[in-house]
């Protein structure tokens, strides 16, 4: 069930409706639940059925773990959750890919490799949910949250539908509270919860749907295309990715606050970042900070005080690497992890070695022009997103090495001609209008007085343009909704 298909509208519209008229906090939990098990069940029952199995799981590790009568029992149930739950996900999302790949290494080798094939279908949102399982299973070990006592709770903080199939993660601390407290109407929340819908779904269909066509064409084929169109398919997958899980995660923020719940924000500008630290505190903000509490803190702790480069930057190149690899068993998720995981390791290399020369060169020039330095920080960091983008989206390494080396050669087609391909024009035209949306909101504040002139307009009228215009420009895939591209991960 896809937010930008009908049927979604359909189903919140129902649940909106009843969930309001119940008033009384477990009576809308159980309605809840239920419509985030039927939302989730109508993509598999038999994927169901594996989100129970993990609930229930995880909700008896937490309850052995706050009542063991010893540190050692503890770290025993602890290891027997994140165990199950890391088995459930390597088994539904990488044991295809280590069987194929066994097999066409023993054919190297010369052996007769008879190995099955297989066809794993993998369970939409399973990283998502099981992340978010392991993350309350270690808190509570921690002594961070206390043990859900609550089925009922836990379990919907599980499978709470606007964020259970792509994110955000969110933690037991953040979430569970939310749902053992009584939730009040509130008209403003739930004005800023449906223009924050509205605008997640015009990203989604608008702009991300519109650019797609471009993009998918020379990926698919890249040595067919020039550097330039090479270099404009790139970026606009950029904006691609950004508009289409920014779009998802705006929905998701936007259903729950009509719900009275808040998620966490996923996003935050995360193409203005001027150093590859800043952008990953601004991109997928709650899988970096999982990987962070949970991986990269342990990690450092064992090895910051070593010696050497590689030693003292081994938990940064790790982290990024399996952070890589959470979005899918292929060799060029690794290679984007990794890759991410060199260029953070010498940015703070850098950073360290020229902290004690303040009057270099690079710090006058700054110094003297602040905000073209500023620009240039922005613009410089934009190229080596898109450069880590070229891994994500190339179907392999080989594609990938193709268009980076290609980026400026000019053999091959120059730009896309498609009957389902929009004009690159009105696609740049979107990107910029995008870029101006997003610094009219971050500056919202400050500019709202003038724009409404102290005057609160109708919530009809407010949107009735943007609706109009999702109509019109994404009028193509209003036909047939396309899946958002996290629900693969």
């Amino acid at each position: 069930m896809l937010f930008n298909s009908l049927t979604f509208v359909v189903f919140f519209l129902v649940v909106f409706a009843l969930y309001w008229v119940l008033r009384a906090r477990t009576p809308q939990n159980v309605l809840l639940l239920v419509a985030s098990w039927v939302f989730y069940g109508a993509w598999s029952w038999k994927f169901l059925l594996l989100l129970l199995a993990s609930t229930v799981l995880d909700y008896v590790c937490g309850r052995l773990i706050a009542s063991a009568p010893s540190r050692r029992h503890k770290r025993l149930v602890l290891m027997t959750s994140v165990t199950a739950n890391l088995l459930f996900l390597a088994t539904f999302k990488y044991l295809g890919f280590f069987v194929t790949e066994f097999a066409q290494l023993l054919e190297s080798l010369g052996f007769n490799a008879n190995l099955p094939v297989l066809e794993i279908v993998l369970p939409v949102g399973i990283s998502f949910y099981t992340f978010q399982t392991i993350g309350y299973v270690v808190d509570v070990y921690r002594g961070k949250v206390p043990a859900a006592r609550n089925f009922l709770v836990y379990a919907l903080y599980v499978a709470f539908f606007p964020q259970l199939v792509a994110g955000p993660i969110e933690r037991a601390g953040h979430m569970i509270p939310q749902f053992m407290k009584n939730r009040v109407w509130s008209t403003p929340a739930f004005e800023s919860g449906l223009q924050l819908a509205v605008w997640g779904l015009f990203k989604k269909i608008v702009i991300a749907d519109n650019l797609a066509p471009y993009v998918d064409v020379v990926y698919e084929n890249p040595g067919q295309f020039s550097g330039a169109a090479l270099i404009v398919a790139t970026v606009f997958f950029a904006f691609q990715i950004y508009c289409d899980f920014s779009g998802y995660t705006d929905t998701a923020r936007g259903v729950a606050r009509m719900l009275g719940f808040e998620l966490l924000r996923n996003f935050d500008f995360p193409y203005i970042s001027k150093t590859p630290v800043e952008f990953w505190r601004r991109w997928h903000i709650s899988l970096s900070q999982w990987f962070q509490d949970y991986l990269y803190y342990p990690l450092a702790m064992r090895y910051m005080r070593r010696g050497g480069f590689l030693s003292k930057y081994k938990a940064h190149i790790i982290s990024m690497a399996l952070i890589g690899v959470w979005h899918g068993a292929n060799w060029t998720f690794l290679v984007f992890g990794l890759y991410w995981g060199v260029v953070i390791a010498l940015y703070l290399a850098t950073v360290e070695r020229t902290a004690g020369a303040p009057h270099g060169v690079v710090a006058r020039a700054a110094a003297a022009a602040p905000r073209a330095s500023e620009l240039a920080s922005i613009a410089l960091m934009f190229v080596v997103v898109c450069v880590g983008w070229v891994f994500f989206r190339a179907e392999s390494i080989g594609d990938a090495w193709h268009v980076l080396t290609q980026a400026f050669s000019f053999r091959g087609a120059p730009q896309v001609v498609g009957a389902d391909v929009v004009d690159p024009t009105i696609l740049w035209a979107l990107i910029v209008g995008l870029c101006l949306a997003e610094w009219v909101y971050r500056h919202f504040d400050r500019i709202r007085p003038k724009l409404e002139g102290g005057r609160v307009p109708a919530i009809a009228g407010r949107y009735a343009l943007v609706a109009a215009m999702m109509v019109s420009a994404g009028a193509s895939q209003l036909g047939e909704a396309r899946p958002f591209i996290y629900f693969q991960f």
